[in-house]
């Protein structure tokens, strides 16, 4: 059992939220760039949060199943439409045999989420399916989805009863995290070379937009805005990075780490995006301003917990539901 990649998208590759205890060996945890949206899809089929699902760009795929699934789509709202009719996203699907999917146009954000209850059957990789494109290893086949690709998945015979002549069944559950997800400003906590910024660049930081340029990937966003300089010239030893790391380039401006980033950095970390805040950034796009404001990590953790909160509450109920539906 299995679903086809028609026509392949942009960058469409299988992700969970990344491996981890491998960056002293310089592989980085990778994984999903919004991984509350991968979560939350495996979370409304009732699937455990780090499940393998499909990241999507647009231009999106074309995608085919060859036997009857439920799906959820999350994130970027691509306009998703299966049998030409439309589906929201957020909310699960029943597809039949030969369904096809497909993204007509780009509402909001920038990256998609597609995941399948049918477990999808790959070989993890050091204990994750996310595909590693500079390593090429992990996902499929190591790389992008192409056109052509097929990726198997579990059959579930219970679901053959609820399809008949219908393409599409959406079912009567669905999320809305908007309010967990969009902040005012990024929350950083302050780096380990804060305090080798200059008085005046440390408001510069704190009281102006910063654009995200044309240079931005899966590694870092490069963005643009008023130089920030140190207060004196120093040279840092290569040292640990992270998602969501904030560096300091010598022209003044910033560099912000992605999921793909490197293991370690010689530039200065002058701050770091806090986890719960990391999805709206992965949802950016070229030209959108970003703030930032300084928190402290009491704060970021009690926010990253109440999405968890929310996601937990999600997966219990979809799965319950989930339940029913397979007796």
């Amino acid at each position: 059992m299995s679903l086809t990649i028609i026509k392949a998208g942009i960058l469409d590759s299988i992700q969970d939220e990344g491996r981890f205890g491998f960056q002293a060996s310089g592989i980085n945890p990778g994984g999903a760039m919004d991984v509350f949206s991968a979560r939350l899809a495996n979370c409304l089929l009732g699937k455990p949060m780090n499940a393998a699902v499909i990241e999507i760009h647009f231009a999106a795929p074309v995608v085919s199943f060859n036997e009857v699934a439920i799906i959820c789509i999350t994130g970027a709202n691509f306009t998703p439409e299966i049998g030409d009719r439309e589906i929201q996203i957020n909310q699960p699907v029943i597809v039949n045999k030969n369904a096809v999917l497909q993204f007509k146009k780009v509402k909001q954000g920038a990256r998609c989420y597609l995941a399948v209850l049918n477990n999808f059957t790959l070989a993890p990789w050091l204990n994750s399916y996310s595909t590693n494109l500079k390593a090429a290893a992990g996902g499929l086949h190591g790389g992008q989805l192409e056109s052509g690709d097929i990726i198997p998945f579990e059959k579930i015979d219970a679901l053959n009863n609820y399809l008949k002549e219908e393409t599409s069944i959406v079912l009567p559950w669905k999320a809305y995290p908007e309010d967990l997800t969009v902040p005012n400003k990024l929350e950083v906590i302050k780096g380990s070379e804060w305090d080798w910024l200059d008085e005046n660049s440390q408001q510069t930081f704190l009281n102006t937009p910063f654009k995200i340029t044309k240079v931005a990937d899966r590694m870092g966003y490069r963005l643009s805005g008023k130089g920030l300089h140190l207060k004196e010239q120093k040279q840092l030893v290569s040292s640990a990075v992270s998602f969501g790391t904030l560096q300091l380039l010598p022209s003044g401006q910033l560099i912000l780490l992605m999921a793909d980033h490197q293991t370690t950095g010689g530039y200065p970390r002058v701050a770091n995006v806090i986890s719960a805040h990391l999805p709206l950034l992965a949802q950016s796009r070229t030209n959108d301003a970003i703030s930032f404001a300084i928190t402290d990590i009491q704060t970021a953790e009690q926010k990253l917990l109440q999405q968890f909160n929310y996601l937990q509450q999600v997966q219990y109920a979809a799965g319950f539901k989930i339940e029913k539906i397979l007796q």
